[in-house]
């Protein structure tokens, strides 16, 4: 079952991380975008794939909704995830 979740969890990543790319493409090729906030949300499921994104392809790193908030997310879930260990116990 954790196996699972853990396949589940990279996918997930690894489409945020190409939706970063395709949303950099659409913008250098002045193209429909995707909005941000459908990239904030998708970092929300997937931020280690909106972090190797937005570096990978260099896309939205200089906004600070992006380089301020996709590390606070980060540290949300990191909270979160400590807090579910603390209260197994």
């Amino acid at each position: 079952m954790v196996e699972k979740g853990l396949l589940l969890y990279l996918l997930i990543n690894i489409l945020v991380c190409i939706l970063y790319g395709i949303d950099k493409w659409k913008a250098v090729h002045h193209r429909w975008r995707i909005p941000e906030s459908t990239l904030m949300l998708s970092a929300v499921f997937g931020v280690f794939g909106a972090f190797i994104g937005m570096y990978l392809f260099h896309h939205k790193t200089h906004k600070p909704k992006f380089y301020i908030g996709v590390p606070v997310i980060f540290l949300l879930e990191l909270l979160c995830i400590i807090g579910v260990f603390i209260l197994k116990k």
